[in-house]
Formats: structure tokens, C-alpha cells, sequence
């Protein structure tokens, strides 16, 4: 994505926002988990391997837990989820799970839209999002901004501004980030 707002102190934010985390990953265990699926409506297509769902959705599958008011999921044939989640207006729609290693560690995310591809790891928010990094419950790490990225393959984060973004909205992104800890960092 490129960004055409020509301000040093911007282009030094997000790039304060590509942060390297620990050794953590997600949940590996996850993708041999059964879906679980609640909603108001849900619509499968069992050839094609496509569920649409509508209204108080509760997705679990392991550790992780997505929900929304509207959503998709599309499954590849190596069983794969694919997953967009948008929330209504007066809501927000929020994905979960717990991350692998021997600590009880979290990502968390909130916002307008969610989108995660199980198979590349990557998850993106984007609408007032929100992503936050939890060891036992207590926050390491925050974000904020319009759109998030978090690969847990190649372990970053990335805060995008909203493509309509003008230089005096400065700031559009804001972090809070723990040290990491040598333990963390060591695989």
C-alpha cells in the first residue's frame, strides 16, 4: 500500500508501528480443531465449503474466538478458513486467540471489519481498530489506528492511516509497546 502523505514525522510513526515480537506464535493446535458456529442465520453450501452467517455471530475454533453481526467464511481444500467478519453500527466485531508457548498469552482485536486468513496467518482490522497484546490478562502492547495488519507468521504489526488521510490529522496511529523480554525473544 503505498501512502502519499508527505510527512516525515507520519512516515516515522508507521514505521515506529513495524514492530518485531517475541517467539510467540498462534495457536498451532487451532487448525485441527472443529468450527463451532452460532448465529442468528446461518447459510452453508457444503460443495463449495462456504458458510454465510447474520446476527449475533460466535465463531470458536481452539483458542479462536471471532465475532460479529455479518459474516463469511470460505474454506480452501486443505481445510484452511478464510474468515470476514464486519460488525454493525452500534457494534464491533473482534477476533481472539491464544498465542503458542508456554505463557498464557493473547492477541486481541477490535473494529468495523476483521479479516483472517488461517492459512498465511495474517489478520487485519480495519474501522477504528484496535489490537492489543495480553500476557495473563495484564496488556504488553497496543495499538490504534484505522487499519491494523498483524502477520504471526513473520511476527509485525502495521498501522495504516484511513486513505483519506491529510497531513494536519496527524496522529493517526498510536502505540503502547512493551519491552521485550529476553526469554520472549529467544526460540
Amino acid at each position: 500500500m503505498d501512502l502519499l502523505i508527505p510527512s516525515s514525522r507520519f512516515l516515522s510513526l508507521i514505521s515506529l508501528m513495524m514492530v518485531v515480537m517475541g517467539a510467540a506464535y498462534a495457536e498451532k493446535a487451532d487448525q485441527k480443531k472443529p468450527l463451532i458456529l452460532e448465529a442468528d442465520k446461518v447459510s452453508v453450501n457444503d460443495v463449495q465449503q462456504a458458510y454465510e452467517l447474520q446476527g449475533n455471530i460466535l465463531l470458536i475454533k481452539g483458542s479462536i474466538l471471532v465475532t460479529g453481526e455479518q459474516g463469511n467464511i470460505k474454506v480452501d481444500p486443505e481445510g484452511y478458513e478464510f474468515v470476514t467478519m464486519e460488525s454493525d453500527q452500534d457494534t464491533t466485531a473482534s477476533f481472539r486467540q491464544r498465542r503458542e508457548g508456554p505463557a498464557n498469552e493473547f492477541i486481541q482485536a477490535n473494529g468495523k471489519n476483521v479479516v483472517y486468513d488461517a492459512k498465511t496467518e495474517v489478520l487485519t482490522i480495519t474501522g477504528d481498530a484496535s489490537m492489543k497484546r495480553l500476557l495473563n490478562m495484564q496488556m504488553l502492547d497496543q495499538l490504534n489506528g484505522w487499519k491494523i495488519e498483524y502477520d504471526d507468521v513473520k511476527q509485525y504489526y502495521r498501522v495504516f492511516p484511513p486513505p483519506d488521510a491529510k497531513e494536519s490529522d496527524l496522529p493517526l496511529a498510536r502505540a503502547m509497546l512493551s519491552p521485550r523480554q529476553k526469554a520472549t525473544l529467544e526460540k
